[in-house]
């Protein structure tokens, strides 16, 4: 397994293609330079034979043109004695006349062929004149032979042939010897090769080894390391790009978590909720201030379907992020909600703004969505205070002016000749009159405190002073309905620093309430004592009256609110008088509170200033 591994690396296979392209170029020289040797040599020996037949074909025509027989005979004897003189070793020699016979043979062991015809092909090639007869052989011994056949020629006649057969073993040996010592180089050549391969390669693959490394601590997020750079060539400068490159990209990395980091606390500490979803409409990041919102788990949130997070159909949800709706109100509800809900209390519904922002990619289409979620339940109850607000006004101005006009009418019609009715009417009329300047300048008073233009005159004021003040005011009301009333003022409240005018406004305000919804014979008790804060003093106004039920004491100081409309209206009251009182308590940096039990009695509490404030001539 690890050498298969082995041959598929680089190193293996620089290593293989130099040796086989050695491999290559030696065996293409090698046969070129062996073809070229054994070419060489051959025709050296061919040419040396010719050479040796030559001059023997001198020394032996003398003989073969005796024609006297004695002379024959003794010419014969010359014949053997040249022919064996001049044998060379491994060379046979076969002297023949000009029929083919053989006269003489260097040869002692081939005496057997003398007298005999020769009828080899180059022979009879030769006694027809034809020079240069050749042809190699290989014997019975598996030697390879050259066989050489020449003319001898007597005044101008073919008199005979020389027939020459040299063994060419020691030629093949001497290539064999040749071709042992050039594959002997080669293999050295080879295994040099291969060992100048390993180097070049680890040379060349050392470096790419290094870089692989690195760039694995790279991809882990290790950028401290550098691969070192060997020289100017293409690996080294493949090496500085690499370490380059690093740098760059750790730079990026770094400035790209500087980025998720100020993101992640931006969506961390907005103030409205984020969530994202992928093309499939699930959710992959919500942030703190959603899960908030939603009441979930930032773990259970993520990999849910956004209708299922948000409890709304996935027909919203497709028109939202398809662009056909910009945004909804949502109205949440928890387990505390529904316990609020459930005791008579509806304001405790919280009211979310969902609006879906689709991600589009270029070619790809919405490929996910960025929903925020913003509470806005404040600004749908102020939206809803204002809408009521403006309901209420029109209907308290509307209610007086019918009647004036209708009484307008009724004495235009004729009854205005009768003096007793007319002089009701025109007292209705005018009561109507006096109830819509009541409420105009109630609301001059809001409006002036809205836009903080209600200046403040405040001195010290004695607070048991200021609460017989009060009692003497209301006096002929309390004989009225026989109501007992109390003052309980303790010693250590000393002095309010306020603007009596609109302390006893508010004053006027609470006891005449107090003295509207008291039965006859009941009892208001007027106290003024230090408050639990330092620098406060605490002044009540407390009776036995109706009271009033728990389900509408949150929204008893909101403008126009009443709890019995009708009997509130038919008392003369514009539904404002605690709203006032509550905006000239603030003004005078206190607070204003109530405490109340249906057929048991209310107390209203609010708190003043004991010492005056810097810049307290108005209030800005």
């Amino acid at each position: 397994m690890k050498l298969g591994r082995f041959f598929r690396t680089i190193q293996a296979k620089l290593i293989i293609i130099y040796v086989l392209l050695i491999l290559i170029a030696m065996q293409l020289i090698g046969v070129y330079f062996v073809s070229a040797m054994k070419h060489s040599l051959t025709s050296n020996f061919t040419e040396d034979l010719r050479s040796s037949a030559k001059l023997l074909s001198i020394y032996v025509e003398p003989y073969l043109k005796e024609d006297d027989a004695a002379d024959q005979g003794k010419s014969m004897e010359n014949l053997n004695m040249v022919v064996r003189n001049f044998n060379i070793n491994g060379v046979e020699i076969q002297v023949l006349d000009a029929t083919g016979r053989v006269l003489t043979t260097s040869m002692q062991t081939q005496a057997d062929y003398l007298g005999k015809k020769n009828t080899e092909t180059v022979v009879i090639r030769a006694l027809q004149g034809i020079r240069d007869n050749e042809e190699v052989i290989i014997d019975e011994d598996n030697v390879r032979k050259q066989i050489l056949a020449n003319p001898v020629y007597a005044d101008g006649k073919v008199v005979g042939a020389l027939y020459i057969v040299a063994s060419m073993k020691d030629l093949y040996e001497t290539i064999e010897g040749v071709n042992q010592i050039f594959v002997s180089g080669m293999a050295i050549a080879l295994g040099l090769t291969a060992v100048l391969g390993i180097i070049l390669a680890h040379t060349i693959t050392q470096p790419i080894k290094q870089i692989t490394r690195q760039a694995t601590k790279v991809a882990e997020g290790h950028f401290d390391g550098q691969v070192p750079v060997m020289g100017t060539d293409e690996i080294g400068q493949l090496s500085e790009a690499f370490n380059y490159m690093t740098r760059q990209l750790q730079e990026a990395l770094n400035a790209n978590e500087e980025e998720k980091e100020k993101l992640a606390s931006i969506l961390t500490n907005m103030s409205d909720g984020v969530v994202a979803t992928n093309e499939q409409g699930k959710v992959i990041l919500v942030n703190r201030r959603a899960c908030g919102m939603l009441g979930v788990k930032p773990s259970d949130a993520e990999g849910k379907d956004m209708a299922t997070l948000l409890h709304i159909a996935a027909e919203q949800v497709e028109a939202l992020v398809s662009g056909q709706r910009s945004s909804l109100l949502l109205p949440l509800m928890s387990q505390e909600d529904e316990v609020a809900l459930s005791s008579g209390n509806n304001q405790s519904e919280t009211i979310l703004r969902v609006t879906f922002t689709p991600i589009h990619r270029r070619g790809e289409g919405v490929t996910g969505s960025i929903v925020v979620l913003q509470d806005v339940t404040e600004q749908e109850k102020l939206e809803q205070s204002r809408r009521e607000f403006v309901a209420n006004v029109s209907h308290e101005l509307r209610t007086p002016l019918t009647t004036i006009k209708s009484y307008v009418e009724a004495l235009d019609d004729g009854a205005l000749e009768e003096q007793q009715l007319a002089e009701r009417f025109v007292g209705v009329i005018g009561n109507e009159t006096e109830r819509m300047i009541r409420l105009v300048t109630d609301l001059l008073h809001l409006s002036r405190f809205d836009s903080k233009q209600a200046k403040l005159r405040k001195l010290p004021t004695d607070i048991q002073e200021m609460l017989e003040d009060v009692a003497d005011r209301f006096s002929l009301k309390f004989k009225d309905k026989r109501i007992q009333v109390g003052i309980e003022v303790d010693m250590r409240a000393g002095m309010a620093i306020i603007d009596r005018d609109q302390i006893d406004q508010v004053l006027d305000n609470l006891v005449s309430n107090a003295v509207k919804y008291t039965p006859e014979g009941g009892s208001i008790v007027l106290r003024g004592v230090p408050a639990e804060s330092k620098g406060l003093i605490a002044v009540s106004v407390e009776d036995n009256g109706v009271g009033i039920p728990p389900k509408d004491l949150e929204r008893i100081f909101e403008r126009f609110y009443r709890v019995d409309k009708a009997r509130s209206r038919n008392m003369g009251g514009t539904g404002l008088g605690l709203s006032i009182a509550r905006e000239m308590v603030r003004a005078h940096g206190g607070d204003i509170g109530m405490e109340s039990t249906c057929n048991v009695g209310t107390k209203v509490t609010f708190t003043l200033p004991t010492k005056a404030e810097e810049g307290s001539e108005a209030f800005e």
